[in-house]
């Protein structure tokens, strides 16, 4: 036994040294393995809640009760706003502090701090795209007066007053294995992160296809190939047809190559050049960041109330990107719903009074300005107007987990934005995400205590500028509306966003915004029902101006369609439309591939003596079968074609009628002869 304690000690000497250590791109492993406050610890039951719990927190004025639940969702009562505010972020920290720490890092470009010089190219992207830049002129522009600052305030003071409170051993564990320490929380950070959202969710790849292709075939022929203009309409802004338009148009014919879209091109793949490459790796894969959601009018459903759903898909993250919380200011806010770690607000919830959601709109809101210079090296003018100009230098370095610099780029900006070398020449950018004077933290808060839809919408179309969001609305009244709420630029010339422009006039800068009242929105349409999915939010025959983009209608047509079928509508059925497997582009594919003729089972709301409309798939000339399937596999009357109301094919026998049912009550004896 004696013989064996030397080489037992040796062994946990060791193992305590390994585990102390970072082994290549790893680090140390010992927090990781660490019994007490390693992994192991970070799975918290129920008991882990700290109900029954007194924790003060500098600068409550008033104590503040916090209650969890048994899936872990905080409840905060508070007498006073901030004080909810403030007690959010302590509970948010306590659950998320890296989550928010790195989603800060990521935001501001500053990742290196933590990862060194592998993650440098991570970091270029933010800063050269001005997003720290961006967030700087946001919180100059703040009214630090208003008592939306008082609450952003508040919230920094509760993450504050929680790593204030850690013991070094109760340092979250991914901090302790990076042998970093929690940085204070900052207003600021919670500015960055509206802006790394706005990235996130900023639509560039239709813009970089139809530019790459324009670069090849010329620009009829790329926008044919791209359209802004879907062929298939069923817009978010209800049109007044009872079923999808189907604008099919022939292909033109190739053209000359289009140099300033290969300049486009080449912009925006190296102003997002970690994007662009996630994309092409991805394009071969169903897209996972597609949004639905729905609002259905009180006459359409079986309980006479308004009924909302929403299903927001952003990038898959662990722990995942929503918060969920129930904030209680009596008389004045009790608002249940998600936010972001980070953001001091409720993003997608409900209050007594009205319930929101929010998809993705897509626009076109990022343009790009050919610019002269003094000097092609190292300039320090610009033209505009025939007088020289001085641009904005920044010199952005970028700092190794020591502290040491790894690296240093001077950056440029012009009164538009950020200014690149690209293909021989200078070129700026403008874009909604980086303009200062927007305040989407003070939208989310203010529509925590909204009454009604209008006020809603009222509110978040005065502050609300980006990333431009499908905003749909459900209240206690009935009420149901949607918006698509964000700033929309207006563009000299034919208002398009795909071309590059002469920097060197300021007639080719923006106009202005397009109007509040000309956005695509409906509010108590006669349809009874409103739905988002990312498709196109408004008819192009009724759009007065260009909104961009490039929309999937195939979600928003399947969507419709089970809403037009179902008259009493149910939460239960909103449930099952949310897990759906239907899609409306199914029925083409079983009917087209079919080798002989199906039996349809027609569900009962539909009569099978329904006549088959003109022009079906089946009916007609091979040339006529070819450009109207769509429309005929979208119809509920086609008697060959599956419809988009749910009709289902099967080359089965029907089966026979089932026996009728039999009667609970026991079965009466027969009388005894």
């Amino acid at each position: 036994m004696r013989a064996r304690t030397p080489l037992a000690l040796a062994v946990l000497a060791g193992a305590l040294y390994v585990g102390a250590r970072p082994a290549g791109p790893l680090p140390a492993l010992g927090p990781l393995l660490d019994p007490a406050r390693g992994l192991w610890s970070a799975a918290r039951g129920p008991t882990a809640l700290p109900n029954g719990t007194e924790i003060a927190v500098p600068g409550l004025g008033a104590p503040v009760r916090v209650i969890y639940d048994a899936r872990a969702v905080p409840h905060i009562f508070a007498t006073r706003e901030d004080d909810a505010y403030r007690a959010l972020g302590y509970v948010v920290a306590r659950d998320r502090l890296f989550q928010m720490y790195v989603q800060t890092l990521a935001g501001s470009g500053r990742l290196t701090e933590m990862g060194g010089a592998r993650v440098l190219p991570l970091d270029r992207e933010m800063r050269h795209l001005g997003m720290p830049w961006a967030a700087e002129r946001k919180l100059r522009a703040v009214d630090t007066t208003s008592a939306t600052w008082r609450n952003v305030v508040a919230y920094a003071a509760g993450v504050n007053a929680y790593i204030g409170k850690l013991a070094p051993g109760d340092v979250p564990m991914e901090f302790r294995m990076l042998g970093l320490a929690p940085p204070r929380w900052e207003p600021i950070n919670s500015l960055h992160l509206m802006n790394r959202m706005g990235y996130t969710l900023a639509d560039i790849d239709p813009e970089t296809d139809r530019a790459a292709a324009a670069a090849r075939v010329g620009r009829a022929a790329a926008e044919a190939l791209f359209p802004v203009a879907e062929p298939i309409v069923e817009p978010i802004q209800p049109n007044g047809q009872r079923a999808p338009r189907f604008d099919f148009a022939p292909l033109p014919p190739p053209g000359a190559p289009d140099t300033a879209a290969a300049t486009v091109a080449a912009l925006v793949g190296d102003a997002f050049p970690l994007r662009l490459a996630a994309h092409r790796a991805l394009s071969e894969e169903p897209t996972t960041m597609a949004s639905n959601n729905w609002a259905v009018a009180p006459r359409r459903t079986k309980n006479g109330y308004a009924l909302l759903a929403g299903d927001p898909h952003l990038e898959l993250t662990l722990p995942s990107i929503w918060y969920e919380a129930h904030l209680v200011v009596p008389g004045q806010l009790d608002v249940y719903g998600v936010t972001i770690p980070g953001a001091p607000g409720i993003i997608i919830g409900f209050n007594r009074d009205v319930a929101w959601t929010f998809t993705n709109t897509g626009a076109d809101v990022m343009d790009y300005w050919a610019e002269r210079v003094d000097d092609d090296a190292h300039p320090t003018k610009y033209m505009l107007d025939g007088v020289w100009r001085p641009l904005e230098t920044r010199v952005e370095t970028y700092r190794a987990p020591n502290g040491s610099a790894l690296a240093t780029d001077t950056l440029y900006f012009t009164h538009r934005g950020p200014m690149r070398r690209e293909g021989g020449r200078w070129v700026s950018m403008r874009w909604t995400v980086l303009e200062p004077g927007s305040n989407e933290v003070e939208g989310f808060q203010r529509v925590a205590r909204a009454r009604s839809v209008a006020e809603w919408h009222d509110i978040m179309g005065a502050v609300y500028w980006a990333p431009a969001q499908n905003m749909l609305t459900a209240d206690r009244q009935g009420h149901i509306g949607i918006r698509s709420t964000g700033h929309y630029p207006l563009r000299a010339g034919d208002g398009s966003g795909l071309e590059l422009r002469d920097g060197t006039t300021s007639a080719n800068d923006w106009r202005g915004i397009v109007p509040l009242a000309q956005y695509p929105q409906a509010f108590d349409p006669p349809q009874g029902y409103l739905a988002s999915a990312n498709q196109q939010p408004i008819d192009p025959k009724q759009a007065g101006w260009y909104i961009g983009g490039s929309y999937d209608p195939w979600r928003a047509l399947r969507i419709n369609a089970l809403l037009r079928a179902d008259s009493q509508m149910t939460p239960d059925a909103m449930r099952r439309m949310q897990t759906d497997p239907g899609s409306a582009r199914a029925p083409t594919t079983s009917c087209r591939s079919s080798s002989r003729r199906p039996t349809p089972r027609t569900p009962a709301s539909t009569p099978r003596s329904s006549p088959r409309p003109a022009g079906c798939c089946r009916s007609g000339t091979a040339a006529t079968r070819a450009t109207t399937r769509a429309r005929c596999c979208s119809s509920s009357r086609c008697a060959s074609c599956p419809s988009a109301r749910g009709t289902s094919w099967t080359t089965r026998r029907r089966a026979r009628a089932p026996p009728p049912a039999r009667s609970a009550s026991p079965r009466r004896r027969r009388p005894a002869r």
